[in-house]
């Protein structure tokens, strides 16, 4: 029986300077890609620039939409398609960013993440039950990526923020959890601490210059701060162990063999390798990879892998609830 999947153009915001419209034209043409390949397995694939929704067996969106989130035009067509998707016993595919791109931030091949009515793992259905090994094969050779060894040596402990007020914190304020987090290190390790900020918040200066502040008042000595030019890999050289809250930088941390500490282990996806205790700080558990790592590459695909139809005929499997 064909399947019927509805890709929404409007659920991307509108690019205001050059940058951001040549970005959106590589998300645009990730929406269009996916119905391309749906139509190529035989299925009926709509591109729709509406700003309504429409029924459908799968609708299909790019990015993300929460509770806390703001309330413009895109992201209210993607809170739209989200409640009317699961009211009516359809699904939602939802493309998001690459836990690969620490290797190359540029992108080439385009590829993202894709899972189904929720992007945290254990919320969506990320199809990677059983996950074939040649997927992650391919996703080695093509980006360059291979697991380390992990890491016995190291110098400073990298501390990386999210977003402050994005979706992964969950309405936690970021400056709180890094006051936190850097109180519960030091409780156990007298080890340099390096703050990073994420790279894409506009807002990081004013809340590090904060952050740096409220630490100078408590006293809290060896934190200094990343310089904003470094790349996450530059960071993690000579790192000893990275804490973060659920996001991706513990992919890569893991990946490039450096143990990991996560604060919320239920919506990370790194939480199958990844370290909860900071009493083990200067001794962390070590964990077996390759599970794991198939996984991720499971979920992951390129933009022609959805031109060929390859994403598709992988998560068809699942448009439909059991």
């Amino acid at each position: 029986m064909s399947i019927k999947v509805v890709s929404y153009l409007a659920t991307l915001p509108r690019g205001k300077t050059p940058e951001s419209i040549a970005k959106n034209q590589d998300k645009s043409n990730t929406l269009r890609y996916f119905v391309q390949g749906v139509n190529a397995v035989g299925d009926l694939g709509v591109v729709s620039e509406s700003t309504l929704w429409e029924p459908s067996d799968v609708a299909v969106i790019l990015g993300w939409v929460h509770e806390h989130g703001k309330t413009s035009a895109h992201l209210e067509l993607r809170r739209s398609i989200l409640e009317n998707q699961a009211r009516t016993g359809g699904r939602t595919i939802i493309a998001d960013s690459n836990l690969f791109l620490y290797q190359d931030i540029n992108n080439p091949g385009y590829w993202l993440r894709y899972s189904y009515d929720n992007v945290f793992p254990g919320l969506g259905e990320y199809c990677d039950h059983n996950p074939d090994p040649a997927r992650w094969k391919k996703v080695q050779a093509e980006l360059n990526i291979k697991l380390k060894p992990w890491r016995t040596q190291g110098h400073h402990v990298l501390v990386c923020l999210q977003r402050d007020g994005g979706w992964s914190m969950r309405g936690f304020d970021v400056v709180d959890w890094a006051l936190d987090t850097i109180a519960e290190i030091r409780g156990y390790s007298n080890r340099p601490i390096v703050i990073r900020s994420h790279p894409g918040d506009k807002r990081a200066i004013k809340y590090c210059q904060r952050l740096e502040k409220l630490l100078l008042g408590r006293r809290v000595r060896d934190v200094s701060f990343s310089q904003p030019s470094h790349s996450l890999l530059q960071d993690l050289s000579q790192c000893w162990a990275v804490v973060n809250h659920n996001s991706s930088p513990t992919v890569a941390a893991a990946i490039e063999g450096i143990p990991i500490f996560v604060t919320d282990p239920v919506h990370s996806q790194a939480r199958e390798v990844a370290n909860t205790d900071f009493a083990l700080l200067e001794n962390p558990a070590i964990f077996e990879r390759t599970d794991w790592i198939e996984r991720l590459s499971q979920f992951h695909w390129s933009h022609r892998d959805l031109q060929l139809g390859h994403c598709w005929q992988h998560m068809r499997k699942w448009a439909h609830h059991d």
